[in-house]
């Protein structure tokens, strides 16, 4: 059990947890933000977490959910104050409701995450703030305390897994929910180099190109919100073509770009037949480079399964190897 000490200072409307673990600071902070680990220990093991969105920069935005063994659902949200990586962070800390919005009949709670170094390791200190006293007591009645030590004796087996999250893996899809998936892979460059890469359309020729054989003759593409955007593929032997059209709906520079999408053909030139994602791109530093997080989220399980079906996942795969060998490391 990772947790040493549990301190409840009444006068300061805090508590605090202290974990010590085995592996570097580094390694601890990162697990804390990749949403394919920190998912793994967040919740306890009877309501495991699903994190739909983990932003990790000042500013942002984490949503999350836990499910109960009977399927029932406990959401949250986290609003990022600061960030001072690999060192602490603080966030806002709240309930929210099933469609994700804070729950403003509960109380929210500033979190600050401390990571130190330590002669075995590293330490993690845990303190939330809360404004009153009434407030800290009705959480500590709820078990807030037992909650995070059954989730935080969870993070050892994560940390000690160092290959499903290396780079070198592939790309990796996970299924959330009924018509959502999320890509994850391990980008060999900078935040900067892989934001860069994936809005600046120089570059997108060179890269999202898909099998060998491919060219993108139509690459318009940005970052800014209301932007229109259009890639369009062509094999350049058969002339067979198709391609994407959106929007860009949200962007946060070089870290957060979020777009609709629609497939575009020859027939159907503007995708009005096409159904319509909604695809959120984020980039976070971690050791050994870049995670790439694509949550993508379709009408329906349908369109999800016709979509993966087609290998997607292997062309996007084939792509980001280029990008990192043409691009990235030189």
């Amino acid at each position: 059990m990772p947790i040493t000490e549990v301190i409840t200072d009444t006068d300061a409307l805090t508590l605090t947890v202290i974990a010590d673990f085995t592996v570097p600071v580094r390694r601890l902070w990162d697990a804390y933000l990749d949403p394919r680990e920190i998912e793994r220990f967040w919740g306890p093991p009877t309501y495991p977490a699903t994190f739909t969105r983990h932003d990790g920069f000042v500013g942002g935005i984490t949503n999350y959910y836990m499910t109960g063994p009977e399927g029932d659902r406990s959401g949250g949200y986290w609003e990022w104050i600061a960030v001072e990586a690999p060192h602490s962070f603080e966030v806002r800390d709240g309930f929210a409701g099933e469609d994700g919005e804070p729950n403003e009949n509960m109380p929210s709670m500033r979190m600050t995450f401390e990571f130190t170094e330590t002669a075995l390791g590293s330490r993690l200190t845990t303190t939330t703030h809360f404004n009153n006293l009434e407030e800290l007591e009705q959480l500590q009645k709820m078990g807030m305390v037992e909650g995070m030590s059954a989730a935080m004796g969870q993070i050892d087996a994560v940390l000690e897994d160092l290959t499903s999250f290396a780079a070198g893996n592939g790309t990796r899809v996970q299924l959330i929910g009924e018509d959502q998936v999320r890509v994850s892979r391990l980008i060999r460059g900078t935040v900067t180099q892989v934001w860069r890469a994936h809005t600046e359309p120089d570059l997108l020729r060179r890269w999202q190109l898909g099998p060998d054989g491919w060219s993108m003759p139509v690459c318009e593409y940005g970052e800014q919100p209301g932007q229109t955007l259009r890639t369009e593929w062509q094999n350049d032997e058969s002339g067979e073509r198709f391609g994407f059209v959106g929007v860009v709906m949200d962007a946060v520079a070089p870290h957060r770009l979020v777009a609709t999408e629609r497939m575009i053909s020859p027939q159907d030139p503007d995708g009005e037949s096409s159904p319509e994602s909604l695809n959120e791109l984020t980039l976070t530093s971690v050791e050994g480079g870049t995670l790439l997080s694509y949550l993508i989220t379709y009408p329906n399980s349908e369109v999800r399964e016709a979509v993966l079906a087609t290998g997607m996942a292997d062309g996007m795969e084939t792509s980001y190897q280029r990008l990192e060998n043409e691009i990235l490391v030189q």
